[in-house]
């Protein structure tokens, strides 16, 4: 059984940094590129960033662009996703999704954790 466990949301103010982490099993961590997706309240899910964890190739979308930085730890099976300088728009549930493809479509993404809900304060 494929599982995706996010952790590392919380509450910060603007300007503060997060590492979320997502620990994945049940599939060969290598066949597999893991991303993160992110929605709040009333806005259209929102592709943030992926990873091929066969090659390391990364895309971002140009919002965090510069700020975020996704990483792999094959040996544990794990993606981090590293957020700095975080404004009130990075307020969201933010997902980990495994699939085959880096793409920001969300249909390529069969694979969804239960997500963690970041939230930034002023």
């Amino acid at each position: 059984e494929v599982q995706l466990v996010e952790s590392g949301g919380g509450l910060v103010q603007a300007g503060e940094s997060l590492r979320l982490s997502c620990a994945a099993s049940g599939f060969t961590f290598a066949d597999y590129a893991i991303g993160w997706f992110r929605q709040a309240p009333g806005k259209e899910r929102e592709a943030v960033s992926c990873i091929s964890t066969s090659d390391g190739s990364t895309n971002y979308a140009s919002s965090v662009k510069g700020r975020f930085t996704i990483s792999s730890d094959n040996a544990k099976n794990t993606v981090y996703l590293q957020m700095n300088s975080l404004n009130f728009e990075d307020a969201a549930a933010y997902y980990c999704v495994a699939g085959v493809k880096l793409d920001a479509d969300a249909r390529y993404w069969p694979y969804w954790g239960q997500g963690t809900q970041v939230t930034v304060s002023s």
